[in-house]
């Protein structure tokens, strides 16, 4: 979505995550067993990728190779950069994704002509542009998984 004003543009960017390979999203049910209307808790599962390496050879089952210490370590490090015990957190994640952007931004050949600053939020990334138009540009974006 986007809107525009006297002199800024803002932009509301739906970034849907992917859960990494061997691994799935499913949504937690609240206390009485359903499905909660919003604010969802996410669990992230292990999921069974034997056919994956059976077929392809490219994967080990997390789930049936615990011994594999370097690719169950690399998994467990970015799920404990973006999870809190088996659940995604929102708050993590914007953390996490926070450098990224302004790290991609530099790479870019309009950050020569405006200054990318990151803007106060805890649930979600908020950017803003400033360039010498004068106009302010504002994005955020929102993190979202697909059932």
């Amino acid at each position: 979505a986007w809107s525009v004003h006297e002199n800024s543009i803002a932009y509301c960017l739906l970034v849907f995550l992917r859960p990494p390979p061997g691994h799935s999203f499913s949504l937690g049910l609240d206390t009485t067993g359903q499905l909660p209307a919003r604010h969802s808790s996410i669990r992230v599962e292990l999921e069974c990728m034997c056919w994956r390496e059976q077929l392809l050879g490219d994967t080990l089952c997390f789930l049936h190779h615990p011994d594999d210490k370097l690719l169950r370590d690399r998994s467990s490090s970015l799920l404990h950069t973006l999870c809190t015990r088996s659940y995604l957190d929102v708050e993590k994640i914007a953390c996490w994704v926070r450098p990224l952007v302004r790290s991609a931004w530099l790479l870019l050949p309009q950050s020569h002509h405006c200054q990318l600053t990151v803007l106060p939020s805890s649930r979600s990334c908020r950017f803003q542009l400033t360039g010498t138009s004068k106009v302010n540009i504002c994005t955020e974006m929102i993190f979202a998984v697909q059932q």
